[in-house]
């Protein structure tokens, strides 16, 4: 492990932050002179290897934008409930849609985002100038690559910055020591992705694919991540967004703010990015260079022992973090560590992110996913013993399972046994993965040609069989037949079958941070939101959950609870309490006749309060405020709309 080149910080000025990434090993020179960096192979590939580390970052993808800032959505949750949902000091109110441009960590994201940009503009500049680029051979080949990574890299950071922010300024040269080209306007997001989309069809061509070329792992960025970003791109250029004012030309939601309208492309423009997005997957697809690992739960396992998948490649890009040197997931998220245990070690928070009791309830039993996800447990100390127990009447309070310590690695166990403070866990973060591929492959595809029919360009598989792809793949042995069945019965028609997408989307990406994007683009947040409340009424209405839900324990010692043995839909015909070992309350013991029910009269009315409550200022303001600091540091350049004050 080495410590990586400081990071040039651009919000109004240039400053220094220093992070860390495990697969990087050289220094970055600070002292050399730029003209001989990009002249040397191997300086260029210090200054690139610096930029994954910016990505480490807390106010990165360590913990912000790998966790918080894709909250809130219909099934996952930030754990701020009740008075906590309406603190715009901290990620309890502003995941709730309570914003606020004075929350601190609002700038921090801006600068460390921008501080990546700038790096990456001061190497694209860089090997431009380089004689190298041209000096055919291996190294004309790695100067390729290494513009490839920059480009890419680049486009990643802006389309998140557009995602959270909207509109914002778009800088592609690096700073002149003057600042003359450092303070910038706010330039139109559609021009933005314009913009990346570009960059990213020349990335394409100087990027080789994951494990093409020795040691270019998946924690690299690849031709297969640069190909999927762009159509990722495309499908949020072809989608509703919520605009500082009317385009002409544009479409305007139904369910749209009157100052600040919700709009999406024309009609022919979005069929021209559908096929955009639909050349990229498919280039995807036919490469073989991507597939499903056969086991979901195997996918997830290798992860927590931070091993890459090369078998399969199905994280199509992760980004590299370092255990005991960043890495939030299985800390802040993940299953429950309630307390130092004698088999585990030091506790975890993991309370940051949650899921609820409708998405635990919508998977089907034999669906291996909802295991591998939904953590109804923790884990503490009883004595001299450490145990499982479930989590009792906390329908928003589940745990997300697919970072989980009983799968981590013995080195991480080793570490968490002697440790006495919080030690990070260096799982990457996913920004990629071939389901995400095929279920939009699957989406694009239903639009062009509807769920059975074929299209121009496209990659020999139907919508529907995309789909069946993810499905099926998620049930084990003879339940195959049956999840192939339920992808033979969408109807037809295009809504039924892009309803079946939406579902499918909750079902494999909970706690990734994907689905709150998806559902802005598809311009259902509040809706799906809304549902989920509606949801967990009717379903406590009706007796859907249990007041006590039953179970077997896997050992004679009884401290680990045998999962699929909970008892969901009430006692099994034919069996008794006898039958089991132990028992909890569940979701049902919330009342909704009770007034004073906390779950329901206080917890579920505050849950994204902001975007869907009763006093909701900006119809659709999933937008982020640009942070009050920033703004008086851009000299006069910068504003905030859809109703912030600056």
């Amino acid at each position: 492990m080495k410590k990586i080149f400081s990071i040039i910080a651009l919000s109004a000025a240039i400053g220094g932050l220093t992070s860390c990434s495990d697969f990087l090993d050289q220094e970055s020179p600070s002292e050399q002179n730029d003209e001989s960096v990009w002249e040397s192979a191997f300086y260029t590939e210090a200054r690139v290897n610096k930029l994954y580390g910016g990505l480490g970052q807390d106010r990165t993808y360590s913990q912000d934008l790998a966790i918080v800032w894709n909250l809130n959505s219909d099934i996952e949750l930030v754990d701020g409930l009740g008075n906590d949902a309406t603190n715009a000091s901290s990620e309890r109110g502003n995941m709730n849609y309570n914003q606020s441009p004075g929350w601190a960590k609002i700038s921090g994201v801006w600068d460390a985002m921008y501080g990546i940009v700038e790096d990456a503009n001061l190497n694209i500049a860089g090997i431009r100038s380089s004689s190298l680029l041209s000096a055919g051979g291996s190294e004309q080949k790695a100067m390729q690559r290494y513009l490839g990574e920059c480009l890419t890299l680049r486009a990643m950071i802006y389309f998140d910055l557009v995602r959270i922010f909207g509109d914002i300024p778009l800088k592609l040269e690096p700073s002149k020591a003057d600042l003359s080209n450092a303070y910038l306007n706010k330039t139109d997001r559609d021009e933005i992705m314009d913009s990346i989309m570009n960059n990213l069809e020349e990335a394409i061509e100087y990027l080789p694919w994951a494990d093409d070329v020795s040691g270019y792992t998946t924690e690299h960025v690849t031709k297969g991540f640069a190909h999927g970003l762009l159509a990722q791109v495309a499908l949020t250029r072809a989608g509703y967004a919520i605009r500082e004012q009317a385009k002409e030309g544009y479409e305007t939601a139904s369910y749209s703010d009157a100052t600040y309208p919700t709009q999406r492309p024309g009609a022919a423009e979005r069929k021209a990015l559908y096929e955009k997005a639909l050349k990229h997957l498919s280039e995807i697809i036919k490469s073989g260079k991507h597939s499903l690992n056969p086991s979901f739960e195997n996918e997830w396992y290798l992860v927590n022992q931070l091993i890459l998948d090369q078998s399969y490649h199905e994280n199509i890009f992760e980004i590299p973090l370092g255990q005991n040197v960043t890495g939030e997931l299985g800390y802040t998220v993940g299953v429950r560590l309630n307390g130092v245990t004698s088999k585990y070690g030091y506790g975890n928070s993991a309370g940051k992110l949650k899921l609820t009791a409708p998405l635990i309830y919508s998977y089907d039993d034999n669906d291996t996913r909802r295991d591998v996800t939904c953590s109804y447990l923790q884990i503490k100390q009883d004595g001299s013993l450490t145990i499982e127990e479930l989590l009792g009447n906390a329908p928003f309070g589940i745990y997300v399972g697919k970072w989980d310590a009983r799968k981590m690695s013995d080195s991480w166990l080793n570490d968490n046994l002697k440790a006495t403070a919080k030690h990070v866990t260096g799982i990457n973060p996913i920004k990629m993965r071939y389901s995400n591929v095929l279920l939009w492959y699957a989406e694009v595809m239903n639009e062009l040609a509807g769920p059975d029919g074929a299209y121009s360009g496209d990659a020999g598989l139907t919508a529907r069989q995309a789909l069946a792809l993810v499905h099926v793949r998620a049930f084990d042995g003879d339940n195959k037949a049956g999840a192939q069945a339920y992808v033979d019965g969408i109807p037809s028609d295009k809504n039924s079958f892009f309803n079946a997408i939406v579902d499918e989307n909750a079902w494999e990406f909970a706690g990734e941070g994907f689905r709150k994007w998806d559902l802005i683009r598809w311009n259902i947040l509040a809706e799906k939101i809304k549902q989920f409340k509606t949801d967990y009424l009717n379903q406590l209405a009706q007796g859907v959950y249990q007041e006590k839900v039953y179970f077997n324990y896997t050992d004679a010692s009884k401290t680990s609870i045998d999962y699929s043995s909970i008892t969901w839909h009430g006692l099994p015909i034919g069996k008794s309490e006898a039958d089991y070992q132990g028992s909890a309350s569940s979701f049902g013991g919330a009342k909704i006749d009770d007034t004073t029910d906390k779950q329901v009269y206080v917890n579920l009315p505050s849950i994204s309060s902001g975007l869907v409550g009763d006093d909701v200022k900006v119809v659709n303001r999933y937008i982020m405020p640009i942070a009050s600091t920033t703004i008086s540091a851009s000299n006069g350049r910068l504003h905030n709309s859809y109703g912030y004050s600056d």
